[in-house]
């Protein structure tokens, strides 16, 4: 674990990376086997998983997600946490423990509750109990602070480099705002924020990994879009079985 986490570490130094987002063993291991460094898990695939829409899925099911990712590779895991399933700082710090009991290398914090933000002082504060709770347990593990505001409809670029700026004063390791399609927007923010490293969703914008790589982005994830493409194929099929009695060739 140990090990991971360093190599986790050193990933987030220099250069750029890919992080896909598997949602069982099998998909995890495929992933290692094609050489990728490390992993994240994707709150959105593992609710489809077990039913249920992006945002339903409770603690406990998230814990035991990240148990299974962590014990299918040797690969770093980062953890994409949600909202840390909790409000206030205090609970949401005893949450950021129990995750990095998982044995995640990383773990993500959203600034969003349902369809709002949190205010700025106590998405701050949030950040700075995320970065206690996980430097108290002498993991080495990366916080990654996400402002969802791109994803809310709030499309100007100053107010999200604002709340980043101030989630890596509270100890954030990386930054992340997905929803930020431009290249031009993503080349400001990665200079705004430097030398902290900037993740960007590969999902939503028209930007290559390469181009994206130029720009100065460090690591680059997929979010939901392996488990979509995958579900979508799935329907396929059925619809076609279903409906005509054979699969796709």
């Amino acid at each position: 674990m140990s090990d991971a986490r360093a190599r986790f570490r050193a990933l987030h130094q220099s250069g750029c990376f890919v992080i896909p987002n598997p949602w069982d063993v099998g998909g995890a291991r495929r992933l290692e086997k094609l050489g990728f460094p490390a992993l994240a898990s994707s709150s959105a695939a593992v609710a489809w998983t077990l039913g249920k829409a992006d945002g339903e899925i409770i603690l406990e099911e998230a814990l035991d997600h990240l148990r299974l990712l962590c014990g299918a590779t040797d690969l770093p895991v980062n953890a994409d946490f949600e909202a840390g399933f909790a409000d206030e700082p205090l609970e949401l710090a005893r949450n950021v423990t129990l995750c990095v009991g998982t044995g995640v290398a990383g773990l993500s914090i959203e600034d969003r509750t349902g369809q709002t933000l949190y205010d700025l002082d106590l998405a701050v504060e949030r950040i700075r109990a995320a970065r206690a709770a996980i430097d108290a347990t002498g993991g080495d593990v990366i916080l990654v602070a996400r402002s969802e505001g791109f994803l809310l409809g709030r499309t100007e670029l100053a107010p999200t480099v604002e709340r980043l700026a101030a989630y890596a004063a509270a100890g954030a390791d990386c930054l992340y705002a997905p929803g930020v399609r431009d290249l031009s927007a993503i080349r400001e923010l990665v200079q705004a924020l430097a030398p902290k490293p900037v993740n960007v969703l590969l999902s939503t914008t028209d930007a290559s990994v390469a181009e994206l790589a130029a720009a100065g982005v460090r690591r680059v994830s997929v979010g939901g879009a392996l488990a979509a493409r995958a579900w979508k194929a799935f329907d396929a099929a059925a619809e076609l079985l279903a409906k005509d009695g054979r699969l796709p060739k």
